[in-house]
């Protein structure tokens, strides 16, 4: 799958600071159009994140201590590594679980308004996922443990967000 295309955008991807400020628009959205719940909304975003993010890295890189893939002497001369590898063990990929996590979150709590739209921010997840392999830094068993753990944890707290808050649409707070 190596291509001119992928070699330029999968490095683009991996880094926090340029998909920030897509996440940071959302929130702001959130806030100005949903207000209190807006607010809890933000607040379930951030425990979601910050489950996948300490369980990933807790829960499951100190206890199986999986070498990265760009760090295993069997491949190297063999892996193509687009980015600097990281120090650290691989499994899960926090990437893909933080991801996986706001994508399933999303989608439970927009799927009403957004409908079948809201399924591209599971694209957006895979896309994510899918350059963590790419780039040389996981394997794809590290990103598919990373977006189960997203997927447990983003069902878990955007069901619990429905249940006690939910959005209402914009329209429907002014009647």
């Amino acid at each position: 799958m190596a291509n001119p295309v992928f070699d330029a955008v999968m490095p683009f991807l991996r880094k926090p600071n340029h998909w920030l400020p897509l996440y940071m628009f959302l929130l702001v959205f959130v806030l100005l159009n949903f207000r209190l719940r807006g607010l809890w909304w933000v607040v379930f975003f951030l425990v979601t994140v910050a489950l996948c993010d300490m369980i990933g890295t807790n829960g499951f890189k100190y206890t199986f201590e999986r070498t990265r893939p760009c760090n295993n002497p069997e491949f190297i001369g063999q892996l193509r590594l687009l980015v600097p590898c990281p120090s650290g063990f691989g499994f899960t990929s926090n990437h893909a679980a933080n991801h996986f996590g706001m994508a399933t979150f999303i989608f439970i709590s927009f799927r009403k308004f957004l409908g079948k739209w809201a399924l591209l921010a599971f694209v957006w997840a895979g896309a994510i996922a899918f350059a963590q392999v790419y780039v040389g830094v996981h394997y794809p068993g590290d990103v598919f443990g990373g977006a189960m753990l997203g997927l447990i944890f983003g069902t878990v707290t955007g069901t619990q967000f429905n249940k006690y808050f939910g959005l209402q649409s914009p329209v429907e707070k002014f009647s």
